[in-house]
């Protein structure tokens, strides 16, 4: 497989190259003007940043990279015990889950219901959290409402409930608009800032066996208006909030947790259908996209032909940042489901990744090795450290935007 290039950067006289030394320009698709070269001896004083990137070590910005499950902090615990929904999960936090995340300074933690047991352990288990980590964590969850809901199905929680979104989706936009300000109040109230929904897929094969009803709806046009109204929804109550899964789930077959994910779809037919609730959330102000495992052999061709859209460049950087417009985050699906990790190691899918263009990389398979292997690839020039530093400003202006930063 021909490896992404890492680090090319457009400006307005031509391609610049890379300041690390043995780092292949990567472009970004944004031009800008050259720098006006200022005599030492009259140049203003930068003034102070209060930016923690300007204070950040390499070793703490890929730290920022990561999203992981609170069980993954757990260095004795191994991957089939943090993937397993039926094992035990970490509900509150160790002296060695306190040191593991000072050496792995991650973005945020993702909860499962395994995590959760009731609201005061919930709220404790967030507040320690956050006090064992040198920056704010974004702390995640799955609640889509209906079958995928993490805390309103949770015991001794007395949280509304829904059918499913399509159920919602049938009563118009309005309605998803209220759900969403509704789970996102409550939400907020536990200290959880982002929530993975709403589910911008377009639910068009009725074989789909992961999809179905947490899409809002079979017809495009019906779920880009619920998507939109559901992004404003979150917006009101002040929680984050997440597209997925790009480039569109709901024509697939197969299951991503399980294995390798198709679709048969060209480019036209994706634009026609898959990309019309993305572009609505977009449109409405969602501040991330989920790309998923997913092959589009007849869409893309060229070095990407036959990657997962979480590994290609054509998806993340051409289509979705170029095409759609999306300035926010790049979040990967899971990394540890079988789509990636039958054919990738933790480090191979966590570099690719990022040479594609996503910013968060969401729960490894291994988060050491993962770690490790970004900052190699930095250091051996497939990676540049600017590259690292784009991802990391998006994520710390998304923790300013859900108030865990000044």
């Amino acid at each position: 497989m021909a490896v992404v290039e890492g680090c090319r950067r457009v400006v307005a006289l031509g391609l610049a190259v890379c300041v690390l030394a043995g780092c292949s320009p990567v472009s970004s698709g944004a031009s800008s003007a050259p720098a006006t070269t200022v005599p030492p001896s009259t140049a203003t004083p930068a003034p102070e940043s209060n930016d923690p990137l300007a204070s950040m070590t390499l070793q703490e910005k890929v730290g920022q990279l990561f999203l992981v499950r609170p069980d993954a902090l757990e260095e004795g615990l191994s991957q089939e015990e943090i993937d397993d929904a039926d094992a035990g999960g970490v509900t509150t936090v160790s002296n060695s889950m306190r040191e593991f995340l000072s050496r792995y300074p991650v973005g945020g933690v993702v909860l499962f219901g395994k995590n959760i047991t009731g609201e005061a352990q919930l709220q404790t288990l967030i507040g320690d959290l956050q006090a064992a980590s040198s920056v704010p964590l974004l702390i995640g969850v799955d609640e889509e409402g209906g079958a995928v809901a993490r805390l309103a199905k949770a015991p001794d929680f007395d949280l509304p409930q829904y059918e499913s979104a399509a159920a919602v989706g049938t009563q118009g936009p309005e309605a998803v608009r209220t759900m969403s300000v509704t789970i996102g109040t409550y939400l907020a109230e536990y200290g959880i800032s982002l929530d993975f929904a709403p589910v911008a897929d377009v639910n068009t094969n009725p074989d789909n066996p992961i999809i179905g009803t947490r899409a809002f709806s079979s017809d495009p046009q019906t779920a880009a208006d619920c998507v939109a109204a559901a992004v404003q929804g979150f917006e009101q109550a002040g929680v984050l909030c997440c597209l997925k899964h790009f480039p569109g789930h709901g024509d697939t077959a197969q299951d991503s947790h399980d294995g390798a994910v198709s679709t048969a779809k060209t480019m036209e037919d994706l634009r026609a259908c898959e990309f019309v609730p993305f572009a609505a959330g977009i449109r409405a102000g969602a501040p991330l996209v989920m790309v998923g495992h997913i092959q589009t052999p007849n869409a893309v061709t060229g070095e990407d032909a036959g990657l997962p859209a979480t590994f290609s460049r054509t998806m993340i950087t051409d289509v979705l940042r170029g095409e759609l417009g999306f300035t926010g985050v790049v979040v990967t699906d899971s990394l540890s489901m079988g789509a990636v990790t039958q054919t990738y190691t933790s480090g191979e899918a966590a570099v690719l990744a990022l040479q594609a263009g996503a910013d968060l990389l969401l729960m490894p398979a291994g988060l050491a090795q993962a770690y490790e292997a970004v900052l190699t690839a930095v250091e051996d020039g497939r990676l540049c450290e600017e590259r690292i530093d784009e991802s990391v400003e998006r994520i710390l202006a998304l923790k300013r935007q859900a108030g865990l930063l000044a």
